[in-house]
């Protein structure tokens, strides 16, 4: 008996395996040049399908070896224009026509490969995938109910992540290192399970790197060049979760089965953020919705009714093109990384269609500022209503998008009134996060939590800008970027220096040469009002001769009962070490100013332009003494 074999039936094992179960037993096996440069040109990629194959073709000399089939080669090696035709089926009819030149049995598992064979008369095998039982993989003796996942190096022994999400070990599994031999037969090994077994498929390809699919196990194989040696990881998920099993399920439920259809799952890697989306998932088909999944690679384990796309020609756009036209009610988008996944998920949830999106990010803010430099981040409530954060397997905090018009934290005033979006804890409706556009970027700015508490009298109009500690840096950040806007414009239309001081969030002092102060200004205050315009804060232009008349302010008063104060530029520091971590009284001699706590380290904090400040500044001057009273 003459037999051919094409490509796929080499790559899969499976003439080997029929041989060795005597079916084909003295048989000659015909393999045509166009399978071995096939197989060499894949092996030269680094494509592990083309080592398999060169595996199996040394398994069938060896078997020609001991006589037990005879084994020949035959036919043409495809040129280099028949290579570039290769998938509109050049190298196939090459294989096709050494089994006609021998008028041998044609064997495929490739069922174009073999209705084509068939219309040409051909003697045909179609090799179907394989159903029903498999015999156990190398692996498995890895691989107990408590494996996470393992990874098998050659030159090292075997390691085991052991336990569950929130209690992992790493285990050495052998003191002995892996082989590379080892580790080549059980990459063709999972190769052939791979294409034969229906619940598996080769899911990525590349030069040095091969990632299949075996019904739950990922299996990454990597050998030079894209690592320093060959490498198999096999990951698998070992927690199987309903939707119930969470904190805030109810939540959940009522938010994805009512009219907030856009969620976000957060979290760092390996927080359980895709055993999420499974339950997610089963959730959703359970309540008759109809559901579909974005993966690439396909790792998520639903049920059989919730189809899972990937890529499709390598793109995740043309995947959302096709979902599109299918309509399904929700779909789970797992994991946004690319450019282009951000966008897809933001074209599809604008589109009206329910989203899940699973996302990396070390807090929520990080994530949210993945998306506000891909999107406009004025629609982010309408992409994303919910932000579902989890650690270690729980759901931590589940957060709320709203856009609101309002002044943004830390810089008050009218003219600072814009778009924000506000990002709130769902469960405390306290604000966390604000999103918004200052200075022609968009910033994803975490909300401090204020400890300085101030009450100010109500003779007074303007309340007191008393601010904690860890509020300070924030806003001399937010002046120093101002104090270089603005020393940057009005350095275009002088020649001497320019000193800028910022006494508020909307005014500044310039001090510049004497005669730039015309060209600063402009013909009837033009230039002046236009960087005003841009800055969006007021500008107060002077001469640098009336900076050296003015008298130094005091850089620190010594008061009655220890009490001591502080000028710098920006600030006025009252300092009581004696009251730290109290709420005090502030008087000028019999007059009550104002109320504040004194932080940790003794101090009470002002903006040294601020009402009371200059109040305080004034008193002292007239020689009324400066006390406080605890309350």
């Amino acid at each position: 008996m003459k037999i051919v074999p094409d490509t796929s039936v080499v790559i899969d094992g499976r003439i080997t395996s029929l041989i060795k179960t005597g079916e084909y037993k003295g048989a000659t096996i015909i393999i045509p040049e166009a399978v071995v440069a096939e197989l060499e040109a894949q092996a030269n990629q680094g494509r592990e399908i083309g080592f398999s194959g060169l595996t199996e073709l040394q398994e069938l000399f060896r078997m020609s070896e001991e006589n037990v089939i005879e084994l020949r080669f035959s036919g043409e090696r495809p040129s280099l224009d028949q290579v570039k035709l290769s998938s509109g089926g050049e190298i196939d009819a090459l294989i096709r026509n050494v089994a006609i030149d021998h008028e041998a049995r044609f064997i495929t598992s490739d069922l174009v490969q073999a209705e084509v064979a068939k219309a040409k008369g051909l003697d045909v095998t179609y090799l179907r995938p394989q159903i029903g039982d498999f015999s156990p993989l190398s692996i498995d003796q890895y691989l107990d109910e408590e494996t996470i996942a393992i990874t098998l190096k050659e030159r090292a022994p075997p390691v085991a992540k052991i336990g569950k999400l929130r209690d992992t070990r790493l285990v050495t599994l052998r003191d002995a290192p892996m082989s590379e031999y080892e580790l080549k037969a059980m990459a063709q090994e999972l190769l052939e399970r791979a294409k034969r077994d229906p619940d598996g498929f080769i899911e990525l390809e590349k030069r040095g790197i091969t990632v299949v699919q075996i019904g739950s196990l990922r299996i990454s194989i990597a050998r030079r060049p894209f690592s320093d040696g060959m490498e198999i990881t096999v990951v698998r998920p070992l927690v199987d979760l309903s939707l119930d099993d969470y904190d805030m399920a109810p939540e959940i439920k009522q938010r994805i089965l009512g009219n907030r259809r856009g969620v976000l799952i957060a979290g760092p890697p390996g927080a359980g953020k895709t055993t999420l989306a499974q339950s997610l998932a089963t959730f959703l088909a359970d309540n008759n919705f109809v559901v579909k999944t974005m993966e690439a690679p396909r790792d998520l384990q639903v049920p059989d009714h919730i189809t899972q796309y990937t890529a499709l020609e390598g793109s995740m756009a043309n995947t959302a093109e096709a979902l599109l036209l299918v309509r399904p009610d929700y779909v789970i988008f797992d994991e946004l990384r690319k450019n282009e996944d951000f966008n897809v998920y933001a074209d599809m949830r604008l589109a009206g269609m329910g989203m899940v999106g699973v996302v990396h990010g070390m807090e929520v803010h990080d994530c949210l500022r993945r998306f506000c430099d891909r999107v406009d981040y004025s629609i982010l409530p309408q992409i994303i209503n919910t932000v579902i954060y989890v650690v270690q397997g729980a759901i931590t905090k589940i957060y709320d998008l709203e856009l609101a018009i309002k002044a943004p934290e830390g810089m008050p005033g009218d003219t600072h009134i814009r778009p924000v979006i506000v990002v709130r804890d769902h469960a405390r409706r306290e604000p966390e996060i604000e999103i918004f556009r200052y200075e022609g970027e968009t910033l994803v700015m975490p909300l401090a939590r204020k400890k300085s508490v101030v009450e100010p009298a109500a003779v007074h109009a303007e309340p007191p800008a008393i601010t904690p500690p860890e509020a300070e840096p924030e806003e001399n950040v937010t002046w120093k970027v101002a104090e270089k806007e603005v020393q940057r414009e009005i350095g275009r239309y002088t020649s001497g220096p320019v000193e800028v001081r910022i006494i508020s969030d909307n005014k500044a002092v310039v001090y510049i040469e004497d005669k730039d102060v015309p060209a600063a200004i402009g013909k009837g205050g033009k230039n002046v009002s236009a960087i005003v315009n841009k800055l969006g804060i007021g500008i107060d232009i002077r001469p640098r001769s009336e900076l050296e008349t003015q008298k130094p302010v005091e850089e620190e008063m010594h008061l009655a009962g220890g009490i001591r104060i502080r000028l710098d530029k920006k600030q006025l520091t009252i300092v009581s070490p004696e009251n730290k971590g109290k709420i005090v009284d502030v008087f000028a001699g019999k007059e009550y100013l104002f109320t504040a706590t004194v932080n940790d380290e003794g101090d009470i904090l002002l903006a040294k332009n601020s009402t009371i400040a200059q109040e305080m500044i004034k008193r002292y001057n007239e020689g009324e003494t400066i006390r406080l009273r605890p309350v």
